[in-house]
């Protein structure tokens, strides 16, 4: 995945993948003081309320058109936004704001297929090559387990030179944002692509992976991915604003735009990229959901509403990454200075930018998520409001 730091050098976009760069975006000739606006969920004093607040408006201040976030903490909820949902207008972003995820799409996708795990209808140490015998990636060396981890050593489809000559500039993602990708499009990017190492020695992280995850998924329920995913996830835990919207390129309900920066006459103006047939992420990336509905996915997930004991251990059982995180099947973890334990995880797409994480116990929740645009730091001041949104009260 690309870094933001290479959209601001380059004009290309990261795609749907989680955030390391250490820059910000670019920043328009003149902006507007960011708008606020908060929703205090509860009967009872909500704690921190303001130093949340500062937190958002720091953000949209220098590194966002527009943020929301939402904030558990046991009985109480906090809903803030700072910025404007659209460039150029005073419109406010909505609290209830509906946004592309990302790779936030990937948790629902591995709960999936270790709930199929769980009813033994896949083997988390079964072989590729058992379950997809005619892709080009079979090989009997990578497992279930592997692709669901990023340890399989195949290479992401995203970071190879075929994808990148067609994604690598502004103009080049514009020209393909009506563009409908088929799964085996999308692998064909690897094809000839020798493993980066031998599965199970190393780790990095893979769009690839969660693509051939998804045909899995397909082959043993004979089901669509996304289908699977609204039937065992979305309608049991009422997930009303989420969905997997395949070729659909709009985001229905309110919502903020995200922007791509594109030179003219020597200067980089925003380009709208809100609308965008998302099946060039695929499985990998998708996910269109609000905030509220990702605290619900998580907390139930982590408590153990979606997962038996077994599977949701294994999912829990991380590889050390290198990176500020470290990586279970299909999350994230890290841990905060004050050894507070972390789940959840990240997500790039066009335009868009979003974190969540939640406490083991799922009584304490954080998911924000953001439109990229400015000069300021987004990665560093995402990590302020998470430190922020965890302090004890």
């Amino acid at each position: 995945m690309l870094s933001r730091r290479a959209l601001l050098k380059s004009g290309v976009a990261g795609v749907f993948a989680v955030s390391t760069s250490t820059a910000g975006l670019l920043t328009l000739s003149a902006r507007t003081a960011p708008a606020t606006s908060a929703n205090k969920v509860a009967t009872s004093a909500t704690p921190g309320a303001a130093p949340l607040q500062q937190a958002l408006d720091a953000i949209s201040a220098t590194a966002a058109a527009g943020v929301l976030a939402e904030v558990r903490h046991g009985r109480w909820t906090w809903r803030g936004s700072s910025g404007v949902a659209r460039l150029g207008t005073t419109e406010r972003v909505p609290v209830h704001s509906r946004f592309r995820a990302g790779s936030v799409t990937k948790s629902f996708v591995a709960t999936v297929v270790l709930q199929l795990i769980g009813e033994r209808r896949i083997g988390l140490h079964d072989s590729l090559d058992q379950w997809l015998p005619a892709t080009t990636a079979a090989d009997h060396r990578i497992t279930v387990h592997h692709l669901l981890q990023h340890t399989s050593g195949i290479v992401n489809y995203t970071n190879t030179r075929a994808f990148r000559t067609l994604y690598g500039t502004v103009d080049g993602i514009l020209g393909l944002r009506d563009r409908t990708w088929t799964p085996a499009e999308l692998l064909a990017f690897t094809d000839g692509q020798p493993l980066l190492f031998e599965p199970a020695t190393s780790w990095t992280y893979s769009n690839t992976n969660y693509i051939l995850l998804a045909l899995i998924i397909e082959k043993v329920t004979g089901r669509p991915y996304r289908t699977e995913v609204k039937r065992r996830i979305l309608r049991p835990l009422g997930l009303h604003d989420t969905e997997l919207p395949g070729a659909s390129p709009t985001i229905t309900g309110p919502h903020p735009h995200g922007y791509l920066p594109q030179e003219q006459n020597g200067t980089l103006l925003p380009v709208d990229i809100t609308k965008l047939n998302p099946t060039v992420t695929g499985a990998s990336g998708e996910l269109v959901t609000t905030t509220t509905d990702l605290n619900r996915f998580y907390q139930a997930l982590l408590t153990g509403r979606l997962l038996r004991p077994a599977q949701l251990a294994q999912m829990r059982t991380a590889w050390t990454t290198g990176r500020d995180y470290d990586y279970g099947l299909g999350l994230q973890t890290k841990l905060l200075a004050d050894g507070t334990r972390l789940w959840g995880h990240e997500g790039d797409i066009f335009g868009y930018q979003t974190s969540c994480w939640t406490t083991e116990d799922g009584r304490r929740q954080l998911t924000v998520a953001a439109t990229p645009w400015g000069t300021g730091d987004l990665d560093e001041l995402f990590d302020t409001l998470v430190t922020t949104a965890f302090a004890s009260s």
